[in-house]
């Protein structure tokens, strides 16, 4: 065991270049004390492994240093074979080098694992979209690629939720792909970091300027801590119905309008109680309006008479029409 987390280190710190002993304990689930008799352990096997303290401290490599290293286990190159969404890839224009990449390292492995290893293509398949996803149009979508890479600033026009549309100067600092959909992740001149849905920004012009990339930034912490902020904020608005056990599959292929949150033990009438949260109550009446007379509301009382109300309205529309 310790000698698989002596060569994760290594492999870490080649890879990140600079991490704290905390960084290091969290990723490998043991104690900092720990890491630091791993460091001991290292630099007297003559791995050049050296402490930087301060603020931005933490543990490197010398300079320069590289290793060629083996012994990968059978679930670590699995691991590296299991195919990637071929829809995000395709987007970033990666399809292509990701085979060829992958080929590659067959080629570096030692043959008992490798048909293993070419035999996980076949066996795990990762399909990202829905089952009636439409691909959204992002016509910017090179540019920021671009702009990303080479840390040079835009100026882009964007169109927000609520229609408004608003021109500014970002920092590139990301892509993230949620679902199918991307969102590009940008720094204001401020400094303050935000999220972008890549699909409505209108236009994006590469400026000749470029800028400092925040040396600590990680991506995938911003997103996680970002996306734990908004799902706080949401509003929730939540309602009890009773459903024939016919339908509760069909509630449980929602949009992102409604969730299932809770299901109970059928009663005597042969009807389910649902909890269904969405975020307002206006998501709340026009979803349950669609299943006409198939499902029950129980709670808020008020519910019922405003759905009433509202297929009341429906009626009279309807017979102005003709």
């Amino acid at each position: 065991m310790r000698g698989d987390r002596l060569l994760t280190i290594l492999l870490m710190l080649q890879a990140q270049g600079r991490m704290t002993a905390n960084e290091l304990a969290e990723k490998l689930e043991v104690s900092e004390r720990t890491i630091y008799r791993d460091m001991d352990a290292l630099s007297g096997a003559g791995i050049p492994v050296f402490a930087e303290r301060g603020k931005n401290g933490g543990w490197s490599l010398l300079e320069n240093f590289q290793t060629n290293l083996t012994g990968l286990k059978e679930s670590e190159i699995q691991a590296l074979f299991v195919s990637p969404s071929d829809q995000l890839l395709d987007d970033l224009g990666l399809t292509r080098p990701s085979e060829e990449a992958r080929n590659k390292v067959i080629s570096s492995i030692p043959a008992i694992y490798r048909e293993k290893a070419k035999e996980v293509w076949n066996r795990i398949y990762i399909d990202t979209s829905s089952w009636r996803s439409r691909k959204e149009k992002i016509d910017t979508f090179d540019v920021l690629k671009d702009a990303i890479w080479q840390d040079h600033k835009l100026k882009i026009v964007y169109e927000r939720a609520d229609g408004q549309i608003s021109e500014r100067i970002v920092e590139p600092l990301g892509l993230v792909a949620k679902g199918v959909n991307w969102y590009f992740i940008a720094a204001k001149e401020n400094g303050e970091i935000r999220n972008y849905r890549a699909s409505r920004i209108h236009t994006a012009v590469t400026i000749d300027e470029t800028f400092c990339r925040p040396k600590h930034f990680n991506i995938a912490r911003y997103w996680e801590a970002s996306k734990k902020a908004f799902i706080e904020e949401l509003p929730i608005y939540d309602v009890w119905v009773k459903v024939p056990k016919s339908l509760l599959l069909t509630l449980s292929f929602t949009n992102h309008f409604v969730r299932v949150v809770e299901v109970r033990a059928q009663d005597h009438d042969s009807f389910i109680p649902v909890k269904l949260s969405f975020h307002t109550e206006e998501d709340a009446k026009r979803y349950l309006l669609g299943f006409a007379d198939q499902l029950i509301i129980i709670e808020p009382e008020d519910l019922h008479h405003k759905i009433f109300q509202l297929a009341e309205s429906i009626v009279v529309s309807h017979k102005l029409g003709r």
